[in-house]
């Protein structure tokens, strides 16, 4: 069994770009329990809340219960579930998965090849990690499943629709485009000559087509890069910024982003392409979370 490419062709909706990102998600934090109890099988009441922790902070906006995740993952050949009456889903009803002590866990054949070689795990990992999410949430999702990262590797992937190479002239095209500052707030740190803390956002994610392009890049600072990608940011049809209303904080720095509601970006300069309205788009109804704050009043 090529576990890699198992991995790489999990079964799920991904018609017009649709975010679903609910079995790779249970197939994380499974290896991440994996990782700490090899043996350990997992109840769906544990599951139930944790993965449903995890698909409200890496997750479109639209919900969808773990139910269907811990059913559906059994098609994939890497998951496996048992109830009391012995293997085998009762199915995707909450009630039934509860009812008849539901446990999931990696599938046998998984769990001896993982034994075996401790290299798949991390590599299986960083497949899950590319093809579902943008680099900037890798450490972060890492984290809050309790999974140790290592050191990024390339990982060869199956040959497929999502098997393209990145265009290293990325970067350095949409940096230029905005001409070296942060579209949302205008940061343009650098040591000498070298930027420093700015990087080239993907509107539309890479792993879900986004094009390696100007008008699928914004130049961003660290912090509003990681923002908008967890979906605290986006963008409004005017090209204005937006600001999540589920984004709460008192301190000044956080007052900061909460100001950046209804302002303009910042560039790219004439000439050069703007924000495809399908990129836009994809953004705005599969990574920002909520509804947008109302810009607020200038003062008197």
């Amino acid at each position: 069994m090529d576990w890699l490419e198992q991995t790489a062709r999990l079964r799920q909706w991904t018609a017009g770009g649709v975010r679903a990102p609910h079995k790779p998600l249970l197939l994380l934090y499974a290896l991440a329990r994996f990782q700490q109890d090899p043996d350990g099988e997992l109840p769906y009441s544990t599951v139930e809340t944790a993965l449903g922790d995890l698909l409200v902070e890496y997750g479109p906006s639209r919900r969808t219960s773990p139910a269907y995740p811990f059913h559906h993952l059994v098609n994939d050949g890497v998951w496996e579930v048992h109830t009391t009456s012995g293997p085998g889903s009762p199915g995707t009803g909450v009630r039934e998965l509860r009812a008849s002590g539901a446990t999931g866990r990696l599938a046998e054949d998984l769990r001896t090849s993982l034994r075996r070689d401790p290299s798949l795990l991390p590599r299986m990992t960083r497949v899950l990690l590319d093809l579902h999410f943008p680099p900037s949430l890798h450490d972060d999702l890492c984290q809050a499943i309790g999974l140790e990262l290592e050191p990024a590797k390339t990982v060869s992937l199956p040959d497929g629709p999502r098997s393209r190479q990145r265009d290293a002239r990325m970067r350095e095209l949409v940096l230029t485009a905005y001409e070296y500052q942060c579209a949302f707030c205008g940061y343009d740190g650098r040591i000498g000559t070298v930027p420093v803390g700015l990087e080239a956002a993907h509107v539309r994610w890479w792993a879900f087509d986004g094009p390696d392009a100007v008008d699928n890049g914004l130049c961003l600072c660290s912090l509003h890069h990681k923002l908008f990608d967890r979906g605290v940011l986006g963008l409004a049809d005017d090209d204005t910024i937006t600001v999540s209303q589920r984004f709460v904080s008192r301190s000044p720095a956080g007052r900061q982003v909460l100001d950046l509601a209804g302002g303009p970006l910042l560039g790219p300069q004439f000439g050069t392409e703007r924000i495809h309205p399908r990129h836009r788009a994809w953004h705005a109804e599969q990574v920002f979370h909520g509804l947008p704050r109302p810009r607020v009043p200038a003062g008197p």
